[in-house]
């Protein structure tokens, strides 16, 4: 792993979107919540790790905060299914996803698709994740799944 000297700051699943999941068994569009048992390494996005076989998870429609804009979007994620103690650390990159090939999907500050969106082969994402960041029009990246598309978790510049 290589660190940099670019502050960042990972967004999980935001607590209040995971609680209202699990309690009311809907997503925040009504939605049905869907349990699921993990095979394993399934990426969690609320402790930002891959799941182990026999975790139990649930599966909702989420849509990752940008401003009101035609490229915003609704998509699936998997989270624990019960309460779970979150990522170790939201200023470096999450240890499990190194070699996890990923988007880098950079947004400005209209919540606009920037063109400095990328992909990454998961080898040194935080030398990538600096060069985003450094271009002034870049307001945010969300890390995506570059398979699937799905929202993984969503990058800021440190305050």
């Amino acid at each position: 792993m290589t660190t940099t000297t670019t502050a960042f700051r990972i967004h999980t699943l935001p607590d209040e979107v995971l609680h209202s999941a699990r309690t009311s068994g809907a997503d925040a569009f009504g939605t049905p919540v869907e349990h699921v048992t993990a095979d394993g390494d399934e990426p969690l996005r609320c402790c930002l790790r891959d799941a182990r076989p026999g975790e139990e998870m649930i599966l909702l429609g989420y849509e990752p905060p940008i401003p009101s804009s035609p490229y915003r979007e609704i998509g699936a994620v998997l989270a624990h299914a019960e309460p779970c103690a979150g990522p170790g650390s939201l200023e470096r990159y999450p240890p499990d996803w190194y070699g996890r090939p990923q988007v880098l999907r950079a947004y400005d500050h209209r919540g606009w698709i920037h063109a400095a969106t990328t992909d990454h082969d998961g080898r040194n994402p935080e030398a990538l994740i600096a060069a985003l960041l450094a271009d002034p029009g870049v307001a945010q990246i969300h890390s995506r799944n570059r398979n699937w598309g799905c929202w993984m978790f969503a990058i800021t510049r440190a305050e």
